[in-house]
């Protein structure tokens, strides 16, 4: 079964059962899938490299992957549109590991029912204890069952950024004679 925090809705769960075989198959990891429904129905899949680091190109060739099965499977009615993409930065934290993964950068948790008088809880995480998600809160380091978890996702801070730009140096996915000199404006308007 999978976690909600990946896939909510029932229908949610029939497409993470239909789609992670195949991102494992290709080395990717699903993170989150939703059906959403409106004017139009769009299928959101956000998936990762198990070390992180997705690019637009493994985008697209999940896109390819996971439209040709699901064209066999078939198990959404209506005409949609199939959108692939990656954590992003401020990344929602969908499975245990990511709390560990993620220790020590600030995180926005929520939980389905009340838990000492509140639902929502900011802080920076403090890693994972059995199937407990630590963070440290203003009263102090609290824990949180994972499975009480309803939404719970990275906040983008200089920190996170700066770390994650670190990475993807490191990784070889970022390269810095790509981008044009930026000029710092003075209070003038001025260039400094």
């Amino acid at each position: 079964m999978t976690n909600d925090l990946i896939a909510k809705a029932a229908i949610d769960q029939r497409m993470a059962g239909i789609i992670i075989p195949v991102l494992e198959d290709m080395g990717y990891e699903l993170v989150r899938v939703r059906l959403m429904s409106g004017k139009a129905t769009t299928l959101q899949v956000m998936a990762d490299k198990p070390g992180g680091g997705i690019e637009v190109d493994d985008c697209a060739k999940i896109s390819t992957a996971i439209s040709a099965t699901l064209d066999v499977e078939d198990p959404i009615l209506d005409t949609y549109t199939l959108e692939v993409s990656s954590p992003g930065i401020d990344r929602p934290l969908t499975r245990l590991k990511d709390f560990a993964t993620y220790e020590g950068y600030e995180a926005k948790l929520e939980t389905e029912e009340l838990h000492g008088g509140r639902r929502r809880f900011k802080g920076v995480l403090a890693g994972v204890e059995g199937e407990d998600v630590l963070i440290n809160v203003d009263e102090g380091t609290i824990g949180l069952n994972f499975d009480w978890l309803s939404d719970a996702k990275l906040l983008l801070t200089d920190e996170l950024i700066k770390e994650m730009l670190r990475q993807r140096k490191a990784a070889g996915t970022l390269n810095e004679d790509e981008f044009d000199e930026i000029a710092a404006e003075g209070p003038e308007g001025e260039n400094e």
